[in-house]
């Protein structure tokens, strides 16, 4: 084809030159040649205009176009020299605050100044343009935040531009303002919120405390601060930032914590139904609230702003206290829950329900709290110990007639024993007492004699037997048991009682009555000289000893049985009648009975002499002339009898049938019945 003829040549860009030719006819494709003197390139085109790029910038070129076809190649153009235009200045941008920019780049070569313009890149507002010969500028005043586009070129002696070089830089964000701080006192974490800042596409939240930092980076406008440390001061700013970088941090807002949980609470009870529960200050504590609660669900609270508080407590019961702090953050995180058990109740309703000289039995009611009791019985010369679960316990092996102090501890595995439980006095029982020695102080009254060994005990001495009962009292060392009954077996013993109650009884001493005295004796005269004496059983006698006595003589006789014959008995006598009754251990009591006169003497010399056919004289001789004398004639036929007149010693008995055998006894005439029948008899025919 033909030759182009290129109408211009221009450089735009500082890598390329765009030719613009005539079209050739026939020519299907177009080479565009840049020559530099060191190298060359070359490029297709299919019209006008073309671009040679790859091209070095600032650089003089001799440009030259052909035509081509299916023919060949055309010869080249008339060449244009062309010098491309400068490079475009490299520019390194960054915000330096929230309304600034800074641009810089290096040195363009050939450059003989630069053009630097900036406006933002939603169109808004105006563009701000400087040029300047510097390789760097600011531009200020900007909006924070805010994307700007940058454009900039150098420009050469002619004041041909070069390329430019556009960039894009938002300002960095302004601080965030509005800062608010809501502390969750439960967790421990802090939730941060801020208004919205222009630009901004993170921000951060730095809580610190001395050498103390907590970060939380968040893209919205709140961010929550976990692990927060109670009693604490913190210090919270939030910056903004976006890819330009950050803004400057937020005026710090002061954040207190909650006050930590108290420590070192220590309980103890002060003084009796009264706990005293104390702790350690706790920093940035402004007060306290102390709640207890008793394990019947009853709960009290104490408010103060020092470091202990009082209750009043009750014995036996669990209190569950725990100790919170508050400041204006809050409550203080829960901490330790501590219970106490108050020591258990003193025990109630004490009784003793048995005594005896060594044995004491307490009864109580149980109490609130005890897991075991413990009773102490404290007196004599030492103590005497009991421990049950029950509510009830026996001591033994104490002293008796002796005071105690009988006190019960309640127990409990959580405190241990109450002490303050107060004593109760119990005296046990009085001891027994010893009998020494019984003596006889008459037939029916007996002296009982014992060691004392109590104060101020009455004694009671109890005579037992078949018989029945006797009693003495005294509250010295003997008594004497009255109105014994005779010949009868007792056992003896002794007991002591006081208000305590009453001993055991002594060792029973036996004891035996002197044998009654027969109630009747009989004496019957058997002949001149015997007397027969008979008597009713003495209770208690195994024989007897009889005697009658007179200035004449003595008779006397010792049986079992309950009669006797005493003989030598002079007639005419009055005689003492006396009865020993003897036990068959050998106590004796002496009987007296009224004295007893024998029987007259029997007449002497009895003489009979016939009257006539009918009749008869009976003559004697008087023992006593004081004496009447009676004679008796006794027979088949009849019965016949003659008493004469006092101081005779003769009579006559008439009338008497004849042929018949009779006896004649002549007797004293006495008052007694019946008749003396042991005088002589005579014979008459």
């Amino acid at each position: 084809p033909d030759m182009p003829v290129i109408d211009q040549a221009y450089s735009k860009l500082s890598n390329s030159i765009t030719v613009e030719w005539r079209a050739v006819p026939g020519a299907t494709n177009y080479m565009l040649t840049a020559e530099d003197g060191d190298s060359f390139i070359e490029t297709i085109v299919k019209n006008s205009p073309g671009t040679v790029t790859g091209l070095k910038p600032a650089t003089l070129y001799r440009i030259t176009v052909r035509s081509i076809n299916s023919g060949g190649k055309s010869q080249p153009s008339p060449s244009r020299k062309v010098k491309t235009v400068l490079a475009a200045p490299i520019l390194s941008v960054r915000s330096l605050t929230c309304d600034s920019i800074a641009v810089s780049w290096k040195a363009v070569p050939m450059a003989a100044g630069f053009s630097v313009s900036l406006m933002r890149s939603d169109g808004l507002g105006r563009m701000l343009k400087q040029n300047t010969t510097n390789t760097s500028l600011i531009f200020t005043n900007l909006d924070p935040g805010t994307l700007y586009t940058i454009k900039a070129y150098a420009w050469n002696a002619n004041g041909m531009p070069g390329d430019d070089f556009t960039y894009n830089q938002r300002t960095s964000p302004n601080a965030p303002v509005d800062v608010k701080v809501a502390f969750n006192s439960g967790a421990l974490r802090a939730v941060v919120s801020w208004m919205p800042t222009e630009g901004a596409l993170t921000y951060s939240v730095t809580v610190f405390s001395g050498l103390l930092k907590l970060r939380c980076n968040t893209s919205s406008a709140s961010c929550v601060v976990p692990s927060l440390q109670c009693s604490s001061q913190y210090y919270v700013s939030v910056t903004a930032y976006n890819e330009a970088g950050s803004s400057e941090p937020t005026d710090a807002v002061s954040l207190k914590t909650v006050p930590c949980a108290p420590v070192n609470i220590s309980i103890e009870e002060d003084e009796p139904a009264h706990l005293l529960v104390s702790w350690s200050s706790v920093s940035l504590g402004h007060y306290y609230v102390v709640f207890v609660k008793s394990d019947d669900g009853l709960e009290v609270h104490c408010n103060t702003s020092y470091t202990q508080c009082h209750f009043q407590s009750d014995c036996g019961y669990t209190y569950f206290i725990s100790v919170f702090a508050y400041n204006e953050a809050g409550q203080s995180p829960l901490g330790d829950v501590f219970n106490y058990t108050t020591a258990p109740c003193c025990p109630s309703e004490f009784r003793a329900v048995f005594t005896s000289s060594d044995t004491v039995r307490v009864t109580w009611a149980p109490v609130r709290g005890a897991d075991l009791y413990e009773t102490r019985a404290a007196g004599g010369s030492g103590a005497v110990l009991c421990r049950d679960t029950a509510t009830a316990c026996t001591l033994s092996a104490l002293r008796c007639s002796t005071p105690y102090n009988i006190t019960v501890y309640s127990f409990s595995e959580a405190r241990g024993s109450n002490t303050s439980c107060a004593p109760q006095h119990v005296a046990t029982a009085p001891c027994s007492p010893e009998i020494k020695n019984i003596s006889k102080e008459g037939l029916s009254v007996i002296s009982v004699h014992w060691q004392p060994n109590n104060e101020e005990a009455m004694y009671v001495v109890t005579a037992r037997g078949e018989a029945g009962l006797w009693h003495c009292t005294s509250t010295r060392n003997s008594c004497t048991l009255m109105d014994l009954p005779c010949g009868s077996a007792f056992s003896v013993s002794a007991i002591a009682r006081s208000p305590a109650g009453q001993s055991l009884p002594s060792y029973s001493i036996p004891l035996e009555t002197a044998p009654c005295c027969p109630n009747d004796l009989t004496l019957a005269q058997v002949t001149q000289s015997v007397t027969n004496i008979s008597w009713s059983v003495g209770r208690g006698a195994q024989t007897y000893v009889t005697a009658l006595e007179s200035p004449k003589g003595q008779a006397k006789c010792h049986t079992l049985q309950t009669y006797c014959l005493l003989g030598c008995i002079t007639c005419g006598t009055n005689y003492t009648v006396s009865l020993r009754a003897i036990s068959e251990t050998g106590l004796t009591s002496s009987c007296t009975y009224q004295g007893y006169s024998s029987s007259p003497c029997c007449p002497s010399g009895v003489k009979l002499y016939r009257l006539s056919n009918d009749g008869i004289r009976v003559f004697w001789r008087a023992s006593d002339e004081t004496i009447n004398y009676k004679a008796d004639l006794h027979g088949s036929k009849g019965n016949f009898s003659c008493t004469p007149s006092l101081g005779l010693s003769l009579c006559d008995i008439t009338k008497i049938p004849c042929g018949d055998v009779y006896t004649v006894v002549v007797a004293p005439v006495t008052d007694k019945e019946p008749k003396l029948t042991f005088c002589p008899k005579k014979i008459y025919s």
